[in-house]
């Protein structure tokens, strides 16, 4: 958190350049654009900024940041994920891991994410990667800058630094909450992730009865069918640009 006397020694043009931070962090860029906005709010408090336009700059760099952030994943990290080379089909069953995920739970993702700090640097990038639609991510991701720019900036300007200090400890509790959620995330990703390795192989032409159960009669199955057959390159080609598409 920037120190009160850093806080008061900005100049009231370069005050509203702190809001403008948080359209690098929403790009994917770790930036402090919470403590940023918050600052701002203060110096607004303080009657150095106009509040009106700390929360105007503040809410449109968030709302920018993150469609440029969503922009640049779905055009190229989503490349460079399906792309051969090391760990590649571990890559595969993530992007299709997430696919899935961002299907069902996409807006909600976009929305509790601008909340969480370690998450709001990632999201937009993660859900461009995911191809979630762009219609639905960019509504969610207006709606959630709104209502937490509002949010922040309103508890720093009536809080003053009071206020910037409530929402540092509240931050911690937030941490707590992550550690938490990140471990269950981790619990359902594995499980999904097996799901989409047992369909990976299944179109691979691996029969679903050898991929679980006794090791013995996955023998005698495979003695009875024959030798499975092999991956193509074309086939591994096709699924990527499945993908990609």
């Amino acid at each position: 958190m920037l120190t009160t006397t850093a806080i008061i020694g900005i100049s009231s043009s370069l005050g509203y350049l702190l809001p403008a931070i948080i359209g690098l962090e929403s790009m994917g860029i770790p930036s402090p654009g919470e403590t940023a906005l918050v600052a701002a709010a203060v110096l607004a408090s303080q009657g150095k900024l106009q509040i009106e336009l700390v929360l105007l700059i503040g809410i449109a760099s968030a709302i920018v940041g993150d469609n440029a952030g969503y922009f640049l994943g779905r055009k190229i990290g989503r490349e460079v994920l399906v792309a051969p080379g090391p760990f590649h089909r571990r890559r595969i069953i993530l992007i299709r891991t997430g696919d899935r995920f961002f299907q069902k739970h996409g807006g909600k993702a976009v929305f509790l994410a601008r909340w969480i700090a370690l998450i709001r640097v990632a999201a937009a990038w993660l859900a461009g990667i995911n191809h979630m639609p762009f219609k639905q991510f960019f509504l969610w991701n207006a709606f959630g800058g709104i209502t937490w720019g509002i949010t922040f900036g309103l508890v720093g300007y009536f809080g003053g630094t009071a206020g910037a200090h409530l929402l540092s400890k509240l931050g911690v509790i937030g941490a707590v909450v992550l550690a938490v959620m990140v471990v269950g995330g981790l619990l359902l990703l594995r499980r999904h992730e097996r799901r989409v390795e047992l369909e990976l192989k299944a179109e691979a032409g691996i029969e679903p009865e050898l991929l679980e159960g006794d090791p013995a009669q996955g023998s005698d199955a495979e003695a009875r069918a024959g030798p499975a057959p092999q991956p193509s390159d074309a086939g591994s080609s096709s699924s990527a640009q499945e993908l990609m598409q």
